[in-house]
């Protein structure tokens, strides 16, 4: 059976053109408990930030969607879609590309991080409903896996980690290879460049949108500690030392930008917060970033804007949405406008 790669299909840089984003209301009572309130507004100024850029689509419970829309705000849609969670970077459609306005969804197995949230029978039927209520047709792939584990150069180069990839919770039959070939079947990569370990305490078995991620083809922003002494510096040091070593899918070497993580906090329980600048949203004309309340907010803002000259950088603040365990880039799909390849760079770079 022919695979999306066959018939030309491959996932696009976050960067090209977008149709719209799309975003789920927080729901799990479990996982917020007395911080519900805080984080749906969270996510609403989120969805109002990004609504400046592009389109935005907040799917809700059917019996969430009043309040979702009365908190979102006029402009943003709101829709009925029964659903566990508000990670829809993790269980919606990964969305391919041919490049000459073919557009379709790959839905991936989702099995709650590993079996770790349940219930998750209704996000595991989130990626097939989005893909029915837009009309766009639907890659079902035989393999657990994230969106936030992988992110592509939009060039053939994906990049992802061994601690979550490869740990037995998500495909325990499957080793290295095989998942790079899936990888490449439903994704039309041509590389896989493997970091090791994700951030302490991290839930999702280190999802790499948390450590690293393309900006431009062949280049890379990581984030980065210069503490010895601090749970993150070894693997976020092996990480930096894997990439300086890797090449693309086009014979590159990488560069490497850097920026520091910001200090340490914890929950409630005492489990250190995944708190990364990495994990932002790169929208049309835009880039929405988090800050945390910390002293290295503004340097990383800098940081992010050098990066995307031309775009407008805009900061929120992120700490009520990572108390759930993810960032912005968590709470956040991109469609991608199923444009020509020249088309689709003239309309990235205007909101």
């Amino acid at each position: 059976m022919a695979t999306p790669a066959d018939r030309g299909l491959y996932m696009p840089a976050e960067w090209q053109a977008h149709d719209r984003c799309w975003m789920a209301w927080p729901c799990r009572v479990e996982l917020w408990g007395e911080h519900m309130e805080a984080a749906r507004e969270a996510y609403a100024e989120v969805a109002r930030t990004i609504l400046g850029f592009e389109p935005v689509t907040m799917i809700a419970n059917p019996d969430n969607i009043a309040e979702a829309s009365l908190q979102c705000g006029p402009g943003i849609a709101c829709l009925p879609m029964a659903h566990d969670d508000s990670w829809i970077r993790d269980n919606g459609p990964s969305f391919v590309i041919d490049g000459k306005g073919g557009i379709a969804g790959v839905d991936w197995r989702f099995n709650g991080w590993g079996e770790k949230d349940r219930p998750y029978d209704r996000d595991a039927k989130v990626a097939e409903a989005v893909l029915e209520h837009l009309g766009v047709a639907r890659e079902a792939a035989p393999l657990v896996l994230e969106g936030g584990s992988v992110h592509v150069d939009g060039e053939g180069t994906l990049l992802t980690t061994e601690a979550c990839l490869l740990n037995p919770n998500r495909n325990p039959d499957l080793g290295r290879d095989q998942i790079e070939a899936l990888l490449c079947a439903h994704l039309g990569v041509r590389r896989v460049i493997w970091l090791g370990q994700g951030l302490e305490d991290d839930g999702t078995d280190g999802h790499v949108d948390n450590l690293a991620c393309f900006v431009r083809p062949g280049a890379v922003l990581a984030l980065t500690s210069d503490d010895p002494r601090d749970g993150n510096y070894a693997a976020l040091q092996d990480n930096l030392a894997r990439l300086r070593a890797a090449k693309d899918a086009k014979g590159r070497e990488l560069e490497v930008i850097e920026v520091a993580q910001p200090a340490r906090r914890e929950r409630e329980d005492g489990e250190r917060l995944g708190m990364s600048y990495i994990n932002f949203y790169i929208a049309n004309g835009g880039v929405v970033i988090p800050s945390f309340e910390d002293g290295k907010d503004g340097a990383a803002r800098d940081t992010v804007a050098a990066c995307f000259p031309g775009r407008e950088v805009r900061q929120v603040p992120a700490l009520d949405i990572v108390r759930g365990g993810g960032g912005i880039h968590c709470i956040t799909q991109q469609q991608p406008m199923a444009l020509p390849e020249a088309e689709a760079e003239e309309a990235a770079d205007s909101p």
